[in-house]
């Protein structure tokens, strides 16, 4: 989960404008102006009016030649700011609004909330809110950040009170202004402001139900790092966001076998997720920080914590560290989970420890723990990288026998390495059986394929594999394509390897020079002298691009390809 929060480098928090001063500092006073005379007795007068009650239209009579000016309205309503005013406040802000056709501004809205939340008048702070969260004050700023800037620097001289920041935020959700969410809320706790569980529960529930589904987790996220517990509403809410994202199954999995039992508690569940992708992110201090608060306040349980611990030390590269951690665990009483142990085979086989992992898995077998398909694609992908191709094939076969299928990342490792020792025939039975089964391959499984029955000059087994791949709408890679080119022009089939070589460019790929080599001598051997310039024309003005792309990358030109230059200049 990426880091959300913009940096901020808000200005310190400063009134939007003063209470007239009744008595001022004796050095301090100046002759006042008749403009601020008059404008201190309107307002005195505006005050007294709405004391009385007087109505709108008494009003607008009364005060029909005042000019009206935000920091006017700003005093007025400052003046009536204490709860038992509040309606008169309210009142006065329509009044000017409707009857004098005053534009308020952001400050004048965000005062006349605050008084109006102070006084408990929830519904119509709603309201207001409703409206200003609207209205566009500002076209460079985010007009919720913009909004909660001007809540912030007016709260103090309001004397006003933290839940009309829980309004904020839950009207935010109602109107679905999610994108500044986590920038408010980092914003709040900067300033001391904390948000109840009920406000993150309404964001929390918006974006679940919405398309800002990803940002689910970062909210939830935040919460636990801001130290506020979560509800049984919240567990609610985050379990329907894992079954939303298809997770809930795999992280069930995963907890019964951290466990060692069946464990369906939702907290348990939803925290051991958020701990594990951050780890799985290489988001490791952080989410080791987030555990330890989470098992002091018992949201997660002891072996679920060591085996995360592990898990952190793993991802970190440190297999010795984290089996220190695990003989621990051990001591204090624990039981071996299967977790773990899964945790180690990969760690070994990584680190090219093939014989300890073979051996842990053989340990995991006679302790009743069945492995789980990531450890099983590590153990193939780490034979074959260790030459152990036919130990690969051994745990792709097992795996298949217990009903599961490896990623295809892993059987084009055993499939490449196969091919390289002339055991293509062996991988692509080994693909018939996998498509059975569901597996799904890609252009690299068959490229590795195509190179293998292109080295052993097996035509029949390379097009056989053409027709099934077009069949797939599936292309070769560069590999593949060299190797299909190569070889048709090895039967003399030069129109289709032409219309590779059609494809290949259309496809972005740069023609290897020996495909060139291979096209242009076929050509000339069959006394297509003509062709045969094209390709060479078009072969150096490939080996340009490639010379500059290499070039740009800090690499050297292909060495022999000056020389297959010369000989093909001879030739022709």
């Amino acid at each position: 989960m990426a880091n959300l929060f913009r940096v901020f480098s808000h200005r310190r928090p400063t009134p939007i404008c003063n209470p007239p001063q009744f008595f001022p500092l004796i050095h301090t006073l100046t002759q006042p102006t008749q403009n601020n005379i008059n404008d201190e007795t309107s307002i005195i007068s505006i005050i007294d009016s709405l004391q009385k009650g007087q109505s709108w239209n008494t009003l607008t009579e009364k005060f029909s030649s005042v000019k009206f000016t935000n920091p006017i309205v700003q005093k007025i309503l400052l003046q009536l700011k204490e709860p038992i005013n509040s309606r008169k406040a309210l009142n006065f802000f329509h009044w000017s609004g409707k009857e004098m056709h005053f534009e308020h501004g952001l400050p004048s809205y965000c005062i006349l909330i605050h008084i109006l939340v102070k006084a408990r008048l929830i519904k119509d702070a709603k309201a207001m809110f409703e409206s200003v969260l609207t209205k566009d004050f500002s076209e460079d700023f985010s007009q919720t950040l913009a909004v909660l800037d001007s809540l912030i620097d007016s709260y103090e001289i309001v004397d006003s009170v933290p839940f009309v920041f829980d309004l904020f935020i839950q009207t935010c959700a109602k109107l679905r202004l999610v994108d500044d969410i986590l920038d408010a809320f980092k914003l709040l706790f900067d300033h001391g402001f904390p948000l109840s569980v009920i406000s993150f529960n309404t964001v929390l529930h918006v974006m679940q139900k919405s398309d800002k589904a990803n940002l689910v987790w970062s909210v939830y996220e935040h919460m636990i790092d801001r130290r506020v517990c979560p509800n049984e509403v919240t567990m609610r809410i985050m379990v329907g966001a894992l079954c939303k994202e298809g997770k809930l199954d795999r992280f069930l999995s995963i907890v019964d076998r951290m466990h060692g039992k069946r464990c369906s508690v939702p907290r348990i569940i939803v925290n051991t997720c958020l701990v594990y992708e951050m780890i799985e992110n290489q988001r490791i201090e952080e989410g080791l920080v987030l555990l330890k608060w989470m098992l002091q306040k018992n949201m997660i349980l002891d072996t679920i914590s060591y085996s995360l611990v592990v898990f952190a030390k793993v991802k970190m590269g440190k297999s010795d560290s984290a089996k220190e951690i695990y003989e621990e665990m051990l001591k204090r009483g624990f039981k071996e989970n299967a977790f773990v142990c899964n945790l180690f085979v990969g760690a070994y086989c990584e680190e090219g420890r093939i014989d300890e992992a073979i051996g842990l898995l053989e340990e995991m077998a006679s302790l009743g723990f069945k492995p789980s398909d990531e450890t099983f694609n590590q153990l193939i992908k780490g034979c074959s990288l260790d030459g152990r191709s036919e130990d690969s094939l051994a745990f792709c076969k097992q795996m298949m026998s217990m009903g599961l299928l490896p990623s295809c990342s892993s059987v084009n490792e055993m499939f490449g390495k196969l091919c390289e020792n002339g055991k293509t025939k062996e991988a692509d039975e080994t693909l018939t059986i996998l498509l059975d089964k569901g597996f799904t391959p890609d252009e690299n499984t068959y490229s590795h394929l195509i190179s293998g029955y292109g080295k052993d000059d097996n035509m029949e087994g390379l097009t056989k594999l053409l027709f099934e791949m077009e069949y797939r709408s599936i292309y070769p890679n560069m590999l593949g394509f060299t190797w299909v080119i190569i070889s048709l022009c090895k039967c003399r089939r030069l129109e289709e390897a032409e219309k590779y070589l059609k494809t290949m460019k259309a496809r972005s790929f740069i023609p290897s020079p020996n495909i060139y080599e291979r096209l242009i001598a076929g050509h000339l051997e069959n006394g297509s002298k003509t062709r045969a310039c094209q390709l060479y024309n078009e072969m150096l003005g490939a080996w340009q691009v490639l010379s500059c792309k290499q070039s740009e990358s800090g690499k050297t030109s292909h060495s022999s390809f000056k020389g297959r230059i010369q000989r093909l200049t001879q030739r022709l």
